[in-house]
């Protein structure tokens, strides 16, 4: 049975807002999970830790698009390690919630690890229209498993 170590939540907005996305990871999610100097192994099993991570953010599309969520451990894409990613096509003139769910079995024996998670988008002819509406939220859990 698992032991419960942390849980951790970022709200980045709960009503509607208006950024535009870019081709540039922006950040939308920023945790820190205290992991009691658990490290991963890969399993999930035998005392390791275990990091679910989900969140979701609203997005208003006007021509088609393709919008990419990163999930990364650490502070920065450049400098963190990217545990998961969703490269999503989407159809011009919708407005969806996108959830994602993710897990990190392999992270490193810590007192703190910091989870962030980041948005982009790209569009026909270099030309992005995609807009952040929100809800914008992002959470974790960790357990030794």
């Amino acid at each position: 049975m698992g032991t419960f170590l942390d849980q951790r939540s970022s709200m980045n907005t709960g009503t509607t807002l208006a950024i535009a996305a870019t081709t540039t990871p922006a950040l939308f999610g920023d945790i820190g999970l205290q992991t009691q100097g658990v490290a991963g192994n890969g399993l999930g099993i035998n005392g390791s830790l275990i990091v679910d991570l989900a969140g979701t953010i609203g997005l208003s599309i006007v021509a088609p698009a393709t919008v990419t969520i990163n999930v990364v451990r650490g502070g920065t894409i450049a400098q963190g390690t990217i545990i998961y990613t969703a490269v999503l096509p989407i159809q011009s003139n919708t407005s969806t919630i996108v959830p994602f769910n993710a897990q990190d079995l392999l992270a490193p024996a810590a007192l703190l690890t910091q989870y962030t998670a980041f948005i982009s988008s790209t569009g026909v002819a270099g030309v992005v229209l995609v807009t952040r509406i929100g809800p914008e939220a992002f959470w974790g859990v960790a357990s030794q498993g």
